[in-house]
């Protein structure tokens, strides 16, 4: 299957515009980013400001936001490969299927209580817990590492199926966050009855 700049390629002549965001350090995404070289606006949130704003807790996630700034599909899980799909046990074919059907407006858009219904709203501990995240980056940054990992520890035991603070704050953890320390944290959750990723469903 082809990736994000194949898809963009394909339907940017229908109105589609792609734009991808790494939630991560600039130095650790900004190589990946120049490999990939791609046409569309590529971004880099190291404040993890994007997963606030859209109650995100696990990357990637995608999000379509329609011509006038109405969110049309919130926070699902897409992949443009069958390797990553078949990580989330969603069918890529099915989801770029769905997309173009949606640029090209074949696709009637959801009513607004239909896409409050598909976000759910973060509970007072998710909350609490992306403070202490906040906290701690802002920690990091002023040099006083000790007092920053207390802080990401508080945010990952507030709000355990918050991957994007348990995994954000494996770099600055001097952490892999794709090394064995996060193959453990999944494999701890998935043990307990947990999925990592909750795709919304194919209609």
């Amino acid at each position: 299957m082809p990736g994000w700049q194949s898809i963009y390629q394909e339907l940017q002549s229908e109105g589609l515009v792609v734009i991808t965001v790494a939630v991560d350090r600039a130095d650790d995404a900004r190589s990946w980013i120049e490999r990939a070289n791609p046409t569309h606006p590529s971004l880099i949130d190291e404040h993890h400001r994007l997963g606030e704003l859209y109650n995100m807790v696990n990357v990637p996630t995608v999000v379509w936001i329609d011509e006038t700034g109405q969110i049309s599909r919130p926070n699902d899980v897409a992949f443009t490969t069958e390797k990553g799909g078949r990580y989330a046990n969603v069918s890529t074919e099915e989801q770029m299927a769905l997309l173009r059907s949606w640029v090209l407006g074949r696709l009637p858009p959801p009513s607004e209580d239909e896409v409050r219904r598909r976000v759910a709203p973060l509970s007072d501990m998710s909350r609490a817990a992306r403070a202490h995240f906040g906290l701690g980056w802002w920690l990091h940054q002023a040099g006083r590492q000790d007092a920053a990992q207390h802080q990401f520890q508080i945010g990952g035991e507030l709000a355990p199926d918050d991957f994007m603070i348990r995994r954000g704050a494996m770099p600055l953890r001097g952490s892999d966050p794709f090394g064995p320390e996060f193959v453990e944290m999944v494999n701890d959750w998935l043990a307990l009855g947990h999925s990592y990723y909750l795709p919304l469903p194919v209609e």
